[in-house]
């Protein structure tokens, strides 16, 4: 699943025609799952299809006030996908072909009937690598915040926020026009805006970290934490700049070039100009500090424990960093078992349709 979500974000462009990367994400899964479930070809392709086929969505699940669709959509991604490959199994067909068909993704969502793309899959065999493509999100938010996060932590050892007058981030096209000013979505600066929306507003994500200096998945985000007067001041002063090189960098073929971070201006009430730069988060493999194993167990124990337990995390930590010698009943074990009371049944409301004349 991995080499095919990374292929597929490697050779085919959505963000041009704003379209989400669930649609990446649904075939990948749905081809890795068959994969592992020795499933026929013919029939994976099938799941291909109908994953790709119900996974097309647009980039507004990202934009103004972003509900709780966006913050769940790969979820959602794996749930077609795993729906589609079941019925696939079943003997179901799909519609096909779903990318270069004569009314389908390629001529009518993406570049046109025209448009050719490469997809470069590993030779049956190769060790898998696609997922040394990826990286690593050390803050919760979206990833082209990650590095900008970081430049906050130290410009925030520099400067006191209270003096800053003006803040302008000169960034990637990507930054600027999705989670920037750029964006033109009022609701990035309102402080009453939903998690997912905060989480995709540089302008506000700047406000805290710089006077926090710190990144929590939780407490950055609270209304409290919003709502507070200054970080409104602060996070009125922000605002983002589209720089072409930045730009340049952000799409460069090159792994060692390619850049996610961007210049921050800071003009301080005195009328001195500071700027802060930084390139690449620094969890990242050209970071100041790239991840290692145990940064990636940190960030799993400190999310599942309060779900799992300590034992439990533990447990699953030990079992995964076993993957390569576990039998299929080892494989079964590391599925997590929640502990006991964490996570509570919904009572019926009668709120919805299917809970409709059911209220508790």
């Amino acid at each position: 699943a991995y080499e095919i979500h990374v292929a597929l974000v490697r050779a085919i462009d959505l963000h041009s025609f704003k379209k989400d990367h669930v649609a990446h994400l649904a075939p990948a899964i749905a081809a890795g799952a068959g994969s592992l479930m020795g499933v026929a070809p013919r029939v994976i392709y099938e799941a291909i299809n109908q994953a790709v086929h119900l996974s097309f969505a647009t980039r507004q699940s990202r934009k103004g006030d972003i509900s709780s669709w966006k913050a769940y959509a790969p979820a959602q991604a794996g749930k077609v996908a795993v729906e589609a490959l079941d019925r696939a199994m079943r003997g179901e067909g799909a519609p096909n072909p779903i990318y270069e068909g004569e009314d389908s993704i390629i001529p009518w969502m993406l570049a046109g009937k025209d448009a050719r793309y490469t997809v470069r899959l590993p030779i049956r065999g190769a060790p898998p690598a696609g997922i040394l493509e990826t990286f690593p999100k050390a803050h919760s938010a979206e990833y082209q915040a990650q590095a900008i996060i970081d430049l906050a932590f130290e410009a925030r050892a520099a400067v006191d926020p209270a003096m800053i007058e003006r803040a302008v981030l000169h960034t990637s096209d990507h930054t600027h026009f999705v989670i920037g000013t750029g964006a033109n979505d009022p609701q990035k600066m309102d402080p009453k805006a939903s998690r997912e929306t905060l989480d995709h507003s540089i302008m506000y994500i700047l406000a805290v970290a710089l006077e926090d200096r710190a990144w929590d998945h939780e407490a950055s985000y609270t209304p409290e934490r919003a709502g507070r007067e200054r970080t409104v001041a602060l996070w009125n002063r922000v605002e983002t700049m589209l720089d072409d090189e930045w730009t340049r960098r952000y799409h460069a073929d090159d792994p060692t070039e390619r850049a996610y971070g961007g210049r921050l201006e800071l003009t301080l009430k005195s009328g001195e100009v500071l700027n802060f730069e930084k390139a690449a988060a620094d969890a990242h493999p050209n970071g100041a500090a790239p991840w290692q194993e145990a940064d990636y167990v940190t960030k799993f124990t400190r999310l599942a424990e309060p779900l799992l337990g300590q034992g439990e995390a533990a447990r699953v930590v030990t079992q995964t960093l076993s993957l390569g010698g576990l039998d299929a009943a080892g494989l079964l074990a590391l599925n997590p078992t929640a502990a006991h009371g964490a996570v509570t049944p919904n009572a019926p409301t009668g709120a919805g349709i299917f809970d409709f004349g059911t209220e508790s």
